[in-house]
């Protein structure tokens, strides 16, 4: 996030709208950025290392002076960072927004003493903390958006894939062990057990891809 807004002059915000821990310091991200003028998200990422688009949306907005995407991409992110952070005490991270060089965070705690231990380790790492408000409530709230990162993910599958793959989850075919065979799997389907095997080889590659990048 902070290399994003390093890179662009014009910036008004970017939200992490959800993230996946892959490994190394390796995330997969999924943004909101906005700025004050048309901007193209590849052209952005290109001069930023550790870091590779993987998908990009524009949200149409009613002023031509405001350009708004939505990014997933692979990133690496050096120590501290912000969500890291955040987990590292078991927080809830609810919203994580960095405008004009300052993160608003907000964050579900069991209690007062897990919330004073996150906020210690945040400002001794990254210098600087300011408590806004707190709030008192039964109900923790959303962790992130987590719908966004699904949707994404979602959109690179056909749908036989995504056919195949939620029968074989729901049917507990990747349980261990598992619940239901490949024969199964294809009898409910009414497909051959070839073509079965096809789609789940094919859904996985592209899942795997997303973390991995491609082989080619």
């Amino acid at each position: 996030m902070g290399k994003i807004h390093r890179e662009m002059d014009d910036i008004r915000s970017i939200e992490l709208d959800n993230a996946f821990y892959v490994e190394d310091g390796t995330w997969i991200e999924s943004l909101t950025v906005a700025s004050n003028t048309a901007f193209d998200p590849e052209t952005v990422l290109e001069g930023i290392s550790g870091a590779s688009l993987y998908y990009s949306s524009e949200i149409p907005t009613a002023s031509d002076e405001i350009g708004i995407h939505r990014l997933t991409l692979l990133a690496t992110e050096s120590y501290p960072f912000i969500l890291s952070l955040v987990l590292r005490q078991e927080a809830i991270p609810n919203r994580i927004v960095l405008q004009n060089g300052v993160f608003e965070i907000v964050t579900t705690t069991r209690d007062w003493n897990q919330f004073r231990s996150m906020a210690d380790e945040i400002q001794e790492t990254l210098g600087e903390f300011e408590l806004l408000s707190v709030t008192q409530d039964k109900e923790p709230g959303e962790p992130l958006d987590s719908g966004r990162l699904k949707e994404v993910l979602v959109s690179k599958l056909t749908d036989e894939q995504l056919a195949v793959l939620e029968i074989a989850y729901n049917r507990g075919y990747f349980h261990v062990p598992r619940e239901m065979s490949a024969t199964e799997l294809a009898d409910e389907l009414d497909v051959a057990q070839s073509t079965v095997s096809e789609r789940l080889r094919t859904a996985e590659r592209t899942l795997l891809e997303i973390i991995y990048g491609s082989r080619e």
